[in-house]
């Protein structure tokens, strides 16, 4: 047993020269500390990239159907009131939303951009209702007032009750409503005051719509929309109807939840007409995508690339109407994004390898005192075999540090 742990003792995978065969230099001792200076930044380096998470990114066929696509937007328009703007939605699979009012806020503002006042449109607010309901209390009890067209009703008992109904049936007519202030209807609504009153004015909508997904578009107009025989309908207000400016700033413009590096390519895009009418087109493809944080929380959102157009506004064509359009087509990729850990074992074998290598620099730089007769001429000539062991672990160590530094930057 003796022998065996005298063995052990003795045993040495590593063998050491004796000091009295080797003498200290200066050039040993300027590439020990150069070592040591690449030997550390690798150590960091390697630290670094073990204590901050990589992203592992795969494409996959996206086989979702039934799918609803969550769009999160704000936009300001510093030139068209509240009251002419509307929203609508439509897609390929035949749905149409018409003057979208849930879900939606819209801010009056002034000509340098400051709110005037706060109008929430959503399920649930309370109804106005149609003051010639009552007719100013004109009515005799249980009378149900019946509200004029003015030669626009569909039928004999059809009846207009405010403004918006009269212009509607004019709009399905396909009659211009051009002396609103004739119409009772809108005069006792006060409309064209309203209109009036809110020249010189802008609205910054914001909200959410959330639709099919499938191809379609949502887009703003200065005027009112309506769906007749398989068309859709614009009824622009005849008051502003070749003067809409429709310069507008988009401040946000997402498909879908937020998750860390998300960059949308709208987000801050402004743009200001040369001419006041004309149909400013956004096409824009949607990219599924699935991000999972390191902590496993999964975050179900989407990408996006846009290009954009702008059609100028020919009299008598109403696919030029005035307005903002976003046309959005999905992708049949989808993205996925997995945050990871460098795995342990993985950070301990380049940290193992780094520290070894500093480790066997002390004897590789020193320089052997040659006893030997037949080497001793040629003392000098040539150069050690320690010098190249240190040439090449420092072009190694080099090498491997630009490509940890190439490739950080990269990522």
């Amino acid at each position: 047993m003796d022998k065996v742990l005298h063995k052990l003792r003795n045993l040495d995978a590593y063998p050491k020269i004796n000091e009295d065969f080797y003498s200290r230099t200066f050039s040993g001792g300027l590439i020990t500390l150069v070592s040591l200076v690449v030997m550390f930044l690798l150590f960091f380096s390697e630290l670094r990239l073990y204590l901050h998470t990589v992203s592992d990114t795969k494409l996959v066929v996206d086989t979702s159907r039934g799918q609803k696509l969550h769009i999160n937007f704000d936009i300001t328009f510093p030139a068209v009131p509240c009251s002419l703007l509307s929203l609508d939605a439509m897609d390929i699979s035949g749905e149409r939303h018409h003057d979208i009012r849930h879900d939606i806020v819209k801010k009056r503002i002034d000509s340098h951009g400051n709110v005037i006042e706060v109008k929430k449109d959503g399920i649930g607010a309370k109804k106005i209702e149609k003051p010639l309901q009552k007719h100013g209390g004109r009515l005799e009890h249980n009378e149900k007032y019946c509200g004029s067209c003015y030669g626009a009703e569909m039928s004999d008992d059809h009846c207009c009750n405010s403004c918006e109904e009269v212009r509607e049936a004019y709009t399905k007519k396909g009659w211009a409503l051009t002396n609103m202030d004739l119409i009772d209807q809108c005069e006792r609504e006060g409309f064209i005051q309203k209109v009036k009153g809110e020249e010189g004015e802008g609205c910054n909508i914001y909200g959410s719509l959330e639709v099919n997904k499938v191809a379609g578009n949502f887009h703003f107009v200065p005027g009112k929309s309506f769906h007749q025989s398989n068309v859709h309908v614009y009824d622009l207000l005849a008051l502003q109807r070749d003067s809409h400016n429709i310069s507008h700033r988009i401040n946000k413009l997402a498909f879908g939840d937020h998750f860390p590096g998300l960059v949308n390519p709208l987000d801050g895009v402004r743009w200001v007409p040369e001419t006041p009418n004309g149909m400013y087109q956004y096409f824009i493809k949607v990219v599924p995508t699935i991000y999972t944080s390191i902590r496993g929380r999964t975050v179900h959102s989407n990408q996006y690339s846009v290009t954009e157009h702008l059609r100028t506004a020919d009299v008598g064509y109403s696919q030029s109407l005035p307005g903002v359009f976003f046309f959005y087509d999905i992708s049949p990729i989808k993205v996925t994004f997995k945050e990871e850990h460098v795995p342990f074992l993985h950070f301990m074998t380049h940290i193992s390898a780094i520290i070894g290598d500093l480790i066997q620099q002390k004897p590789k730089n020193q320089k052997v005192k040659k006893k030997n007769r037949k080497t001793k001429d040629f003392e000098g000539v040539f150069p050690s075999n320690s010098r190249i062991d240190n040439i090449f672990t420092i072009s190694r160590a080099t090498l491997v540090l630009l490509a940890i530094f190439i490739g950080d930057s990269t990522f």
